[in-house]
C-alpha cells in the first residue's frame, strides 16, 4: 500500500501505476459526456485521467467505460439469499454498491438482525450501506420479533456503514407530529432520512417534508412523482420485481431534475437478478423509453452517491475507487466485465470473485403455538363475509364483500369461486395468536401455500383449499426452521427452506433459483396462475397498504388502520 506521497507521485506521472485502462471511452457522470482516454488506478482508487504507465495496461479498445451501479433502495432479504450470494447474483450485471434496509431481518430479530447483515456483507465486490429501519413494527396491528425505537437507533448510526434512517412508512405519524416518529427523525440527524408515501400530495405532503424526509420511492403516478420533485424529495425510481414505476415515471426526467433522482429496485427476486438484471436493466429500460444513455448512467451511479453522501463512490475521477462496468453498446448497456477497487469480479456473465466464510446464522426464530381447530371460523346466521381481493402485480388490495361456503356449522373454502382460506400464525412469541380471512385471486383447486415471508412482521402466512393441508404446510415450515412449502393431499410437492430468520436461505444462488422455481411450478399445477404466488402470499399481512389484510392479530382495515370483522 502506498503513502499519500507515492500516490501524488504517480499521478504527477513519476512513477508508474499498478494498472492502466487505455482506449477507453469513457462515460463521465460528472461532466455529462463520454471521451475518449486512459484511467490510472492504485491501490484500488483511480489516480488519474489520461496517459500513463503502468505494470499492468489493460487496452479496452474503444469499449465503453462507466462507475459501476449503485441501488438506492433494496430489501436484500426479499431476494432470499444471504448476503455472498446476492453478490454472486448483481455483481455480472454491473452492481458496485447498494443501500439497503433490512426492514425484515429487524422485524424478526431486532439489532441482532442488523448486526447480522452488517458482518455478514463485509469482504464483499459489493459494498453494502445500511439504512436503519424506522418501522419495527410496522404497525400494532402485528406481532413482530422485535420492537426499535429512536433510542435504539442511535446506538447503531455512528458506524461508518450506516447511512442514515430507513423508508419511514407511518408517514401520518410523521405529518402529524408524532413524537416516536419525530424522535427518529432526529436520532438520524447529519445522515439521510429516507420517505415512504405512496399516494401522498398536496399540505399533508409539505408537512411530511417539512419533518425532515429526503426522498421518496413509492411512486406510481407521473404527477404525484413530479409533485414530490417539486418539494424537494429525491426521487428512487422503483424497478423490482412486482413493483415497477420506471415506465410511468421517466417521462418526467429532463436534464434539469434528473440530477435528483436515481434507481431502486425495493424488492426483486434471486431468478429476476439472475434472468432479467439488476440495476442494469432498469438502465437498459430508460435508455429503450428515450432517456439519454448518459443521464440513465448518472441516474444509476453518482446521482446516488451524492444523495447517501457516499464518499468516492459514483464517478471515474480522482480519488474514487475504481469501481468500474465495461460495455461494448450505448444504446444496448450489457456488463461485458464489473471490476470491484481495480480487480475483475466479473466478466461474460461469469462470477469471479472469491467467497468470505460464512457468518454464522442468527437464533431460531420459529416459536408456534396453535391448535389445528385455530384454523376453523364458525358460521353465523348471516352469511355475507369481507374477502381480501389480489389485485394482479400490484401490492394493494381491495375489499369485496361475499356469501361465505358453509359445512357442518364452518365457512370453508369455495374452490369454484376462487375463495379460499387465509390464516396467519404468530412465530416469534408463541402467543398462540391466529388470524383467519377469506381470499380471492389464488385459483387453487386444490393443496395448500405456506410461508415466513409476510411482510411486515413475518409470521407464518398459509392459503389453502382445505385445513388439512395449511395445518400440513404450517408443520413443514415449522419442520425447516422456515421457509416456503407447497402441499396438495398431505404431501409436500415442493419446498425451500429459510432458516436464517425464516427470510433467507443458507444455500447456494443456483440452488435457491431452482427451488423457488419448483415452488412456482408446483403452485402452478394446484391451479395458481399468479406469476409469482409467493410473493402475493407475503403481502398479505402488510397492514400499512390498502385496503383489506390479515395478520395474527385479525383482519385489518388498512385504509382507517383499524381491526375490523370478516362478517357484515
Amino acid at each position: 500500500m502506498r503513502n499519500v506521497q507515492q500516490k501524488l507521485s504517480v499521478a504527477r506521472g513519476e512513477q508508474p501505476a499498478e494498472l492502466f485502462f487505455k482506449n477507453a471511452n469513457l462515460v463521465n457522470v460528472l461532466s455529462g459526456e463520454i471521451h475518449l482516454t486512459g484511467v490510472a488506478v492504485d491501490d484500488g482508487r483511480v489516480i488519474g485521467l489520461g496517459d500513463y504507465e503502468a505494470a499492468k495496461v489493460i487496452d479496452l479498445k474503444g469499449a465503453y467505460l462507466a462507475p459501476s451501479l449503485i441501488d438506492g433502495h433494496f430489501h436484500v432479504e426479499s431476494s432470499m439469499l444471504t448476503a455472498p450470494e446476492f453478490a454472486r447474483a448483481v455483481v455480472p450485471h454491473g452492481t458496485g454498491v447498494v443501500v439497503i434496509d433490512p426492514h425484515e431481518y429487524a422485524n424478526v430479530l431486532g439489532l441482532d438482525g442488523i448486526r447480522y447483515v452488517l458482518e455478514s456483507s463485509k469482504n464483499l465486490p459489493v459494498d453494502f450501506f445500511i439504512m436503519l429501519p424506522s418501522c419495527v413494527p410496522a404497525t400494532s396491528f402485528e406481532t413482530a420479533g422485535a420492537q426499535l425505537t429512536a433510542d435504539d437507533l442511535r446506538l447503531m448510526m455512528a458506524d461508518e456503514r450506516i447511512a442514515g434512517v430507513a423508508e419511514l412508512m407511518n408517514y401520518p405519524g410523521v405529518y402529524l407530529g408524532a413524537e416516536s416518529e419525530l424522535a427518529k427523525i432526529a436520532a438520524g440527524k447529519g445522515k439521510i432520512i429516507d420517505g415512504h408515501a405512496p399516494g401522498l400530495r398536496g399540505k399533508n405532503l409539505n408537512a411530511y417534508v417539512l419533518a425532515g424526509v429526503r426522498s421518496d420511492h413509492e411512486s406510481t403516478e407521473l404527477e404525484e412523482a413530479r409533485e414530490k420533485l417539486r418539494l424537494g424529495l429525491h426521487l428512487l425510481l422503483r424497478e423490482g420485481s412486482t413493483e415497477r414505476n420506471l415506465a410511468a415515471l421517466i417521462p418526467l426526467i429532463n436534464p434539469h431534475n434528473a440530477a435528483n433522482c436515481s434507481f431502486a429496485t425495493d424488492d426483486k427476486l434471486a431468478s429476476d437478478l439472475v434472468s432479467e438484471g439488476h440495476l442494469d436493466h432498469a438502465v437498459r429500460k430508460s435508455i429503450q423509453s428515450g432517456l439519454p444513455p448518459v443521464t440513465a448512467l448518472q441516474i444509476a451511479t453518482i446521482n446516488t452517491a451524492r444523495h447517501y453522501r457516499l464518499r468516492n463512490y459514483g464517478a471515474i475521477a480522482p480519488r474514487f475507487w475504481a469501481d468500474f462496468v465495461v460495455f461494448g453498446d450505448l444504446n444496448d448497456f450489457i456488463v461485458r466485465q464489473t471490476y470491484k477497487k481495480g480487480i475483475l469480479v466479473a466478466e461474460n456473465g461469469k462470477y469471479l470473485a472469491r467467497q468470505p466464510a460464512p457468518v454464522p446464522s442468527p437464533r431460531s426464530t420459529m416459536n408456534l403455538r396453535y391448535q389445528p381447530g385455530d384454523l376453523e371460523v364458525k358460521a353465523p346466521r348471516a352469511g355475507k363475509i369481507k374477502v381480501i381481493q389480489i389485485v394482479p402485480n400490484q401490492i394493494v388490495t381491495k375489499q369485496i364483500i361475499e356469501t361465505a361456503k358453509t359445512a357442518d356449522g364452518r365457512i370453508v373454502a369455495d374452490c369454484e369461486r376462487d375463495i379460499l382460506k387465509l390464516a396467519v400464525v404468530e412465530r416469534h412469541r408463541a402467543t398462540g395468536n391466529v388470524g383467519v380471512a377469506f381470499v380471492r385471486g389464488f385459483k387453487l383447486k386444490c393443496g395448500a401455500l405456506g410461508s415466513t415471508v409476510a411482510h411486515d412482521a413475518h409470521n407464518v402466512v398459509v392459503v389453502g383449499t382445505s385445513d388439512a393441508d395449511m395445518v400440513r404446510a404450517i408443520q413443514e415450515l415449522e419442520k425447516l426452521q422456515g421457509g416456503q412449502v407447497a402441499v396438495a393431499g398431505g404431501e409436500v410437492k415442493a419446498e425451500l427452506g429459510l432458516p436464517i430468520a425464516g427470510l433467507v436461505s443458507d444455500r447456494p444462488l443456483a440452488e435457491v433459483i431452482r427451488r423457488i422455481a419448483g415452488l412456482n411450478a408446483a403452485a402452478h399445477e394446484m391451479g395458481c396462475d399468479l406469476e409469482a404466488p409467493f410473493m402475493a402470499l407475503s403481502f398479505l399481512s402488510l397492514s400499512p397498504i390498502p385496503e383489506l389484510r390479515l395478520t395474527d392479530q385479525g383482519l385489518i382495515d388498512a385504509v382507517n388502520l383499524r381491526k375490523t370483522s370478516l362478517f357484515v
